[in-house]
């Protein structure tokens, strides 16, 4: 087997995975999301539900890169370039909802920890 295939093969599987696991979670969230993705694993052609679930595992693949690069930049300072980078390539959205504000107020709050934890470390090796 071609290595190349191989790894294509696993990273499918893996999109499909985590696409697999959004429909999971959408399914539980909305209601009306939860008939459609029933109907959807009930068409008898499975390539399809499985390069729609592909599809919907690279999105969300992008999606979580983009928000891991964000959290990196804003850890390392670079919150401008982090954020321009990231923009680009990010789909865009509707205002945040209130789980969004959370999780943006509880970054805010991880990046505050880490600065005061570095800074306490700078002073403790200086003494």
């Amino acid at each position: 087997m071609n290595p190349d295939t191989l790894m294509q093969s696993l990273q499918t599987g893996f999109r499909v995975t985590i696409g697999a696991a959004s429909s999971a979670i959408e399914s539980l969230q909305d209601p009306q999301k939860r008939e459609e993705n029933l109907q959807t694993f009930q068409q008898q052609d499975w390539n399809a539900v499985v390069e729609k679930l592909a599809a919907k595992g690279e999105v969300t693949e992008q999606e979580a890169r983009n928000f891991v690069d964000s959290l990196m930049g804003q850890t390392s300072g670079g919150t401008t370039t982090a954020s321009t980078s990231t923009s680009a390539n990010a789909p865009t959205t509707a205002a945040p909802t209130g789980t969004e504000a959370e999780l943006q107020d509880l970054t805010a709050q991880v990046a505050t920890l880490r600065r005061e934890l570095e800074r306490l470390r700078e002073q403790d090796a200086r003494s």
